[in-house]
Formats: structure tokens, C-alpha cells, sequence
């Protein structure tokens, strides 16, 4: 998916809730210019359609801020808002070449029917997500497993996840990311019974030194 966004340049001395107020977000740029950022604008209904296309430290934009000649590749790295009106204060890109290896964070997508559902099993996703490190133009959009094969207690472990080419996984190889098990079998009921004896006994203790 090609996405692209234009900003321009913050006026200086402007006040982030002035330029909310105007329909404007604040923007910091990294990776520009070292370590130096530099404070831009974006109108706040780009910056939600942006955010409805683009995942924070996942997707690739063209980012174009015309009055200062600028144009390049940029990764979301911070979304700032209110914690429950989910109105957008600020966001921050870091700016990466077509080539740059960058870390990402990449959602893991089931796909199929595990055969193990057949005789009673559950698939369990331990795994949502994966971090791995991968060139900036080949960021994968989800991470795909079909788990069509699994029986019941089948286990698949994060370095057994085929990665696209070039990706390298950040997790740890040996941790479970999904398995295929039986469900638990009920305990309560056994459980119950044995609070249900101590109590009985319990009260008939009381009983007995009261007579």
C-alpha cells in the first residue's frame, strides 16, 4: 500500500493548542537532520485518514513537506491523544531510506481450520504480534499461518515462523506463538465438594461445644 502525506513547516512560536484549535496537528520529524527534529503541521482530518491506512512503527509513507524542499521515507513512531476522546494532540515520523533495516512490530493473521478442531481441540494464539527487523521497503503488512495441519498438540515456536525474505525475527525463537490443546476439564465440582465436607465439619464442631 503507497501512502502519502504532506506537511509544512510549524510556524515559530505557534502554540500546540492554538494550532489544534485551527484544525492543525503538531508534528516532529527525526532522523532529518541527525539528531535534531524538526517541528511541522499536518491539517487533523489528513492525519486520521493517514491513521485509518497507516499502523504506528509498520508502515511505510512518502512524507512530502513542500516549503522546505524535502521529500522521503518515514515510519510513524508516536501517536499522541486524548485517552478518551481519541482526539489526535501530536505525532512524531522518523524518517528511514528505502533499504534502512528498521524494527517493526507485525500482527500474526491465523488462517484455516486447525484439523485438531475436529476431535475437541482449541487453537491457542500466544503470539499476536512479532517483532522483527526487516528492510523499509519490503515491511510486511501481517504475518499469515495457516494452521489448517495442526492436530492436537501441535506446538509451533517464533523461529518456526516463516518469515518474508530478508526478515529476521526479534522474539524469542523458543517461545510458544500457538498450540493446539485440549480444553481444561471442569475441577470446580470436586473442588466444591471438599470446602462443602470441611464446612460440615466445621459446623458440627461448633455444634458439639455449644452443647
Amino acid at each position: 500500500m503507497n501512502i502519502s502525506v504532506e506537511c509544512k513547516s510549524r510556524p515559530e512560536g505557534s502554540k500546540p493548542k492554538a494550532l489544534r484549535r485551527e484544525g492543525l496537528i503538531p508534528v516532529a520529524l527525526y532522523g532529518h537532520d541527525g539528531a535534531n527534529s524538526i517541528s511541522l503541521t499536518i491539517p487533523d482530518k489528513e492525519a486520521q485518514l493517514l491513521l485509518r491506512d497507516a499502523a504506528v512503527n509498520n508502515t511505510l509513507i512518502d512524507l512530502n513537506v513542500p516549503d522546505i524542499s524535502w521529500q522521503g521515507k518515514a515510519l510513524i513512531r508516536e501517536v499522541q491523544a486524548h485517552p478518551w476522546k481519541r482526539t489526535l494532540h501530536h505525532l512524531s515520523f522518523f524518517t528511514v531510506s528505502a533499504k534502512q533495516q528498521v524494527e517493526i512490530v507485525v500482527p500474526v493473521i491465523l488462517v484455516g481450520n486447525a484439523a485438531g478442531t475436529k476431535e475437541g481441540g482449541i487453537v491457542e494464539q500466544i503470539m499476536t504480534e512479532l517483532n522483527i527487523s526487516c528492510a523499509a521497503d519490503s515491511i510486511p503488512e501481517s504475518i499469515e499461518i495457516d494452521v489448517s495441519n495442526f492436530e492436537i498438540g501441535s506446538v509451533l515456536h517464533v523461529g518456526e515462523i516463516v518469515l518474508p525474505k530478508g526478515a529476521e525475527v526479534l522474539d524469542d525463537p523458543e517461545r510458544t506463538a500457538i498450540a493446539v490443546v485440549l480444553p481444561s476439564k471442569p475441577v470446580e465440582t470436586e473442588a466444591t465438594g471438599e470446602m462443602g465436607a470441611t464446612e460440615v465439619s466445621q459446623q458440627s464442631a461448633a455444634q458439639t461445644t455449644e452443647g
